[in-house]
């Protein structure tokens, strides 16, 4: 085997793992189901979310509600940072609302990794409509705090 085909080997691993933890948490994740979210795609410090704003999550002015949209970004940002399977959690984080949301619409909220090294990370999440209007800018900073969340598969 060259190392070319070694390294892909260990990415694949690592996408597989994703996926394990993705789907372990969103059966354990009452909020993101509850809000009606939707796992598109995850991979190494990398997940993709998607909410259609109900009439149950506008505000008094007829637009979704910030909390809403700070929930899609969060879960986003939750579902990015425990990809490589060690229990992590936020530590801090804050958003910027940049446009409205309206009911009807879906949001589509992407988050990257953009720094790890030991037990602290930090995410950015956008939340953009479907016709890739951006609506909010999240940014989390996150903290590893146990062990896997799937036992049997690879802490990465």
């Amino acid at each position: 085997m060259n190392d070319s085909q070694s390294s892909k080997d260990v990415q694949e691993t690592a996408s597989d793992t994703a996926r394990r933890v993705a789907e372990w948490m969103y059966e354990n994740d009452a909020a993101t189901q509850a809000f009606g979210m939707r796992v598109e795609h995850v991979a190494p410090g990398y997940a993709r979310l998607r909410m259609t704003v109900r009439p149950d999550m506008l505000n008094g002015h007829g637009t979704c509600h910030g909390g809403m949209i700070f929930t899609l970004a969060d879960s986003a940002f939750a579902f990015a940072c425990n990809s490589g399977n060690a229990l992590t959690v936020a530590q801090s984080c804050d958003i910027d609302f940049v446009n409205p949301a309206r009911e009807g619409d879906d949001l589509i909220a992407t988050c990257e990794e953009r720094y790890h090294r030991g037990r602290s990370g930090i995410y950015d999440t956008v939340v953009k409509t479907a016709d890739d209007t951006p609506v909010a800018f999240f940014r989390g900073k996150s903290r590893t705090i146990g062990g896997p969340l799937v036992e049997d598969a690879p802490r990465q």
